[in-house]
């Protein structure tokens, strides 16, 4: 491995430490917001929300129902109050389901 490789590596640790240690440096002790505090708690389900929906109308080529289903019975799962791991384990078990059927 070259030497550029170690330095890429760490470039991308700084860039990823960076933004987690000054929150943690200079709020220490400081409460904030309670309306800053519930849009920092729900950056992660945005961006994550983000990321999946494109993704559901290419998940299987010429089938879009597959994702369609996938993505109603995460929503659902979700919308009953189930936390992330269950919602995601619903999908995959429901697609699961959905494969075995139509083969």
């Amino acid at each position: 491995m070259g030497i550029s490789y170690w330095w890429m590596i760490l470039g991308m640790t700084l860039v990823t430490y960076i933004p987690r240690a000054i929150p943690l440096t200079f709020l220490q002790g400081i409460e904030l917001p309670p309306f800053l505090s519930g849009i920092l708690r729900n950056i992660p389900f945005a961006i994550l929300g983000a990321l999946i929906f494109p993704a559901i109308f290419y998940i299987q080529e010429g089938d879009y129902f597959f994702g369609i289903l996938g993505a109603v019975v995460a929503f659902g799962i979700a919308y009953a109050g189930a936390n992330v791991i269950f919602v995601v384990l619903g999908a995959i078990a429901a697609l699961a389901v959905y494969s075995l059927v139509l083969v």
